[in-house]
């Protein structure tokens, strides 16, 4: 395995330089330069990486291209380089991405040398140092980043309105529309056990016991392997970054910039439970490499027991008439973000957790089951509309055990995308339309002032946008 090359918006391994005998022996021979954007080259090693690459990923998906995967790679080549040209141009770089650019060049690196079987092994196949095929990789995933952000400032330019989402479904043929699965909308009410503050000075104790064994001598990624329960990173040792600060939430971060190399935390809670951080090195200003041991507070069967038999009390008034679920969920819910909506689930905690997304007019209160917690997903299929579940031990976004009694208030059936039942996903699809052309508009604008040539060899034929060719 050589040196990994990036594919438009995805990335691929590379076997650069090499080329297939007749006996099937490798060879290697000399490289070319196949096309120029601007001050950018193009290798033949670099397309036939990327034909490689596209080509097994249309075989997984048992897609037949009618185009030359060698024109394909190509052509994506060539726009990821105007890209990135125009990046440098607008000043459009990877600011505030550093970290990220050093953890992915670092991790397909290790990944390399994995597949090789050593250093000295992933050397000889590259006849470089392993400085240099690091560097390189840099030098990728910097171009890959930078493309994307250029891509996404030129995006983040359009808009779309009321008046033209509703224009677009007038206009649309109604056939290219997508069908929307079965959907839940369904309410709850949470209970966290009484002893929750008696279970949060459990797992503090463990952690505190934990953080001793370190001082005394143990490995820290020894332990995190053993008793972490962050499946992201305790297969890794607790490993993660390096990131920027801003990466982690507030009290992780603020623990996080105040340890010096070779330092461990002491314990730090936040909303995803409590843990010990140690701090490997800082590659760079504000880039963090670490190591990590997460534990949530657990509860006992006596403890459980307690919440459910709570819920299954207001259960049975709640059937009785003397209060309406909606009712119980203001009053006795410990869920912030739905007891003042009737228990009403939406997907604000997920936007918000997952993707930093406040913004209200994204609101969904219909859920694919797919997208629903499973054990929820799986007490909810077994409801008609109206219908109750019997208090269970559940999990939040976060995985925190908690109490949980779920009502299913209305299931859509599968349908064809409707203005009305589904905008969002109609100004997505308009939104998405306008992007595309205002994007094309812009990439054949600056195909025409920008320097290019292509290699005799590629066919203009052969490819989607003809205008690369001059």
């Amino acid at each position: 395995m050589t040196r990994k090359i990036i594919i438009l918006f995805a990335a691929a391994f590379a076997t650069a330089f090499a080329a297939q005998t007749a006996s099937g022996q490798q060879k290697f021979v000399a490289d070319k330069v196949v096309a120029v954007v601007g001050n950018f080259p193009i290798l033949y090693s670099e397309v036939v990486e990327q034909s490689r690459a596209i080509t097994e990923q249309y075989r997984q998906q048992n897609y037949t291209s009618p185009r030359p995967a060698m024109s394909e790679a190509l052509e994506a080549l060539l726009e990821q380089k105007m890209l990135y040209n125009r990046a440098q141009i607008d000043s459009v770089g990877i600011i505030g991405h550093e970290a990220q650019v050093v953890s992915m060049a670092d991790g397909s690196v290790e990944d390399m040398i994995a597949e090789a079987g050593s250093i000295t092994a992933l050397e000889a196949l590259e006849h470089n140092p392993l400085y240099t095929i690091k560097e390189n990789m840099r030098r990728d995933y910097e171009e890959y980043v930078a493309a994307n952000a250029m891509r996404d400032h030129i995006n983040g330019q359009v808009k779309v309105t009321p008046g033209e989402v509703e224009r677009f479904y007038r206009r649309v043929d109604k056939d290219s529309l997508p069908t929307i699965p079965e959907q839940y909308v369904y309410a709850q009410i949470t209970r966290l056990p009484k002893s929750s503050e008696l279970a949060k000075q459990r797992a503090r104790e463990r952690l505190l016991g934990l953080r001793q064994r370190v001082i005394d001598g143990e490995r820290f990624d020894r332990l995190a392997v053993m008793y972490s329960i962050d499946p992201g990173s305790a297969m890794r040792g607790g490993e993660m970054g390096p990131a920027p600060k801003e990466t982690f939430v507030e009290p992780f971060a603020n623990a996080l910039a105040k340890l010096q190399p070779g330092q461990v935390s002491g314990v730090v809670e936040t909303e995803y439970g409590f843990h010990i951080i140690q701090l490997l090195d800082k590659p760079a200003e504000n880039s963090y490499h670490l190591r990590h041991i997460l534990i949530k507070p657990t509860y006992t069967v006596e403890e459980q027991a307690e919440t459910l038999d709570f819920l299954d009390s207001l259960a049975g008034v709640v059937r009785a008439g003397g209060i309406t679920f909606e009712e119980a969920a203001a009053r006795h819910s410990d869920d912030k973000a739905t007891r003042m909506n009737g228990g009403v689930v939406t997907n604000q905690d997920i936007l918000y957790r997952g993707y930093q997304i406040t913004d209200p007019s994204q609101t969904r209160y219909r859920h694919v089951r797919d997208n629903i917690e499973q054990n929820d997903a799986q007490q909810l299929i077994r409801l008609k509309e109206g219908e109750m579940t019997k208090p269970f031990i559940g999990r939040d976004f976060q995985m925190n055990e908690m109490g949980k009694m779920l009502r299913l208030v209305e299931i859509v059936p599968a349908h064809k995308a409707d203005l009305n039942e589904d905008y969002l996903d109609i100004e997505n699809m308009a939104l998405t339309r306008k992007q595309r052309a205002h994007y094309m508009g812009w990439l054949n604008s600056k195909i025409d002032e920008t320097y290019i040539r292509i290699d005799p060899m590629f066919r203009p034929d052969d490819f989607v946008n003809k205008r690369w060719f001059k």
